[in-house]
């Protein structure tokens, strides 16, 4: 397993959830044909349904299920880690699930959970988006940050991005790298996401993952794109604007330490 070297992987995903594991299996397959170590998948990456039920239809419970086992499967099969993008699990009450990112190291065994914390309930000017995440989706309570052999590993999803004070928890704890499966709309995507994602690395002195939805989708949507990994002085490494396919990148742990020491931001805190 390369511990220097990381990908993210960029999908257009649809309701057949068959055909999207077996896109996501090519794609996991080339990442680490490039020497990826971990390979981050983007959110939604096993389902994106016609309607926003479908995901409630095909939800798993923890440890049990055909997602679940494909990812473990994955990461066991070429000894890397996964990040497992968003999957839909089992929540507390039945019209719902959750959110969940499972990361499973290299032996396929899962070693971290997130629960999506922040919901995308947006109705834009104009009518050209609305989306309301919350009425089949059960909010996360937690901030995950984990040991990995990549460093310390915070895992945020999408709307996250949006709400700074969530990292400044995990930089507390510790964080070096950021890992951030997304499906970004065309629209918000265009005028923020890259802004955003940057300024996560820039602000907190971290890599940034940032595995992205990418495309026209078979319900309507349209994604933004432009998956990328970004280097602890806001530096874009590698990006992949359209389409399906992957990044990877290197990551170097002496460099962040560095860029730490040169300008010690986080030491400087008044608030």
């Amino acid at each position: 397993m390369n511990q220097n070297c990381v990908a993210a992987i960029q999908m257009a995903s649809g309701p057949n959830v068959n055909a999207n594991l077996l896109e996501a299996g090519r794609l996991i397959a080339q990442a680490v044909a490039h020497g990826a170590g971990m390979v981050v998948l983007p959110e939604n990456f096993a389902i994106m349904g016609m309607d926003e039920q479908e995901k409630i239809m095909m939800r798993e419970q923890d440890g049990v299920g055909p997602i679940q086992d494909f990812l473990a499967l994955q990461a066991q099969k070429y000894g890397v880690w996964i990040v497992g993008g968003t999957i839909p699990m089992v929540a507390t009450v039945a019209n719902k699930v959750l959110a969940a990112c499972l990361v499973f190291d290299h032996t396929g065994e899962q070693v971290a959970r997130y629960n999506k914390v922040h919901l995308f309930d947006v109705s834009l000017e104009g009518g050209s988006e609305k989306y309301t995440e919350s009425e089949t989706i059960e909010h996360g309570t937690e901030v995950v940050v984990i040991d990995s052999p990549f460093g310390r590993m915070g895992i945020a999803v999408c709307y996250d991005l949006r709400f700074p004070e969530m990292f400044r928890k995990m930089l507390d704890q510790g964080m070096e790298l950021l890992v951030l499966p997304a499906a970004f709309t065309a629209v918000t995507g265009k005028a923020h996401w890259e802004v955003l994602v940057r300024a996560r690395a820039i602000e907190n002195l971290c890599y940034v993952v940032a595995a992205a939805q990418g495309g026209f989708h078979i319900n309507g949507r349209e994604t933004h794109g432009d998956s990328m990994v970004v280097n602890p002085w806001g530096v874009v490494i590698d990006r992949l604007q359209r389409g399906s396919g992957m990044v990877v990148a290197g990551i170097d742990r002496e460099q962040l330490a560095s860029i730490r020491r040169s300008l010690p931001a986080a030491s400087h805190r008044r608030l």
